[in-house]
């Protein structure tokens, strides 16, 4: 397993070998094109602002220069008016924030589902990230068909009894619509035991969202930490992000220190930002 440790190790030693050979080519023949832009973006899964009011939250995504939002309720109620939903947006606007998706939302009826259906069309999105009752599936399709709002399902890992890995959503929904699909929490995966890589690339087609974390070993009482101190791979997610060509959003959802996490999201945000860097293939 890749470590922060050993990445910032390996990082030096490329820093140092780039320099080494800087120092001996000409300048004009050392000049980079700029690097290939990822087809992925950066953003944040709005349950790690539990604790704050949406102001509070901007402002921390502000300053750790993060740009997608995932909406959940407690921003913006599913009842909300016209005028609120107008006003919500103009906040996510003046910080540069998008608000893409909304969820994950419990739909334990079909009133639940209208609603839900019915709220993403009100914000304004195409995604809804939702954990419905398995016998309601065929409702969720058909609701997807007659709105064109694609449908990512929630894996929350062991001790979840509906949908606790990729496989256990796949096997409900790999024959229902293509635009039926995951939002893959690579943390929960490995805490049930799965290899969150090969379920990234295995079920590339059908993962619409991605909630990016850490944990602190692969059982069911790893707990959520700081990006680049668990043991998920974080490089090797980034590769396979890539191989992929995965263009939904990774949103960091932070779980350690709720009631004060702004030094967690900025660490977590800043090594995979380091990560990006350190692994982009450049063209000369």
């Amino acid at each position: 397993m890749s470590t922060r440790r050993n990445f910032i190790k390996g990082a030096s030693g490329t820093v140092a070998i780039s320099l080494l050979g800087s120092g001996l080519a000409q300048a004009s023949e050392n000049q980079a094109a700029p690097a290939a832009a990822d087809t992925f973006k950066q953003g944040a899964a709005g349950y790690s602002f539990v604790h704050f009011k949406l102001d509070e939250a901007l402002a921390m995504m502000r300053k750790t220069e993060l740009k997608y939002l995932c909406i959940k309720d407690f921003h913006l109620p599913l009842n909300s008016t016209p005028e609120q939903i107008a006003a919500f947006h103009a906040k996510l606007k003046e910080s540069d924030v998008t608000g893409y998706g909304v969820g994950p939302i419990y739909m334990k009826t079909h009133e639940a589902i209208d609603q839900a259906f019915d709220y993403a069309k009100r914000v304004g999105v195409d995604l809804i990230i939702g954990i419905p009752n398995h016998e309601d599936l065929p409702y969720v399709e058909q609701k997807v068909k007659d709105t064109n709002i694609r449908y990512a399902i929630h894996n929350h890992g062991p001790g979840d009894k509906l949908y606790p890995n990729a496989i256990s959503i796949m096997n409900l929904i790999g024959k229902m619509d293509k635009r039926m699909g995951l939002c893959f929490d690579i943390g929960h995966s490995m805490r049930y035991g799965n290899d969150p890589i090969a379920d990234l690339e295995k079920y590339s087609d059908r993962i619409f969202d991605m909630h990016l974390k850490n944990v602190t070993s692969a059982t069911h009482d790893g707990k959520t930490c700081e990006l680049g101190r668990g043991v998920i791979d974080i490089p090797a997610i980034v590769k396979t992000l890539r191989k992929i060509k995965y263009s939904g959003v990774c949103g960091l959802e932070y779980e350690k220190d709720m009631k004060d996490p702004l030094a967690g999201i900025a660490e977590s945000i800043g090594y995979f930002r380091g990560v990006l860097d350190s692994t982009r293939s450049r063209k000369a």
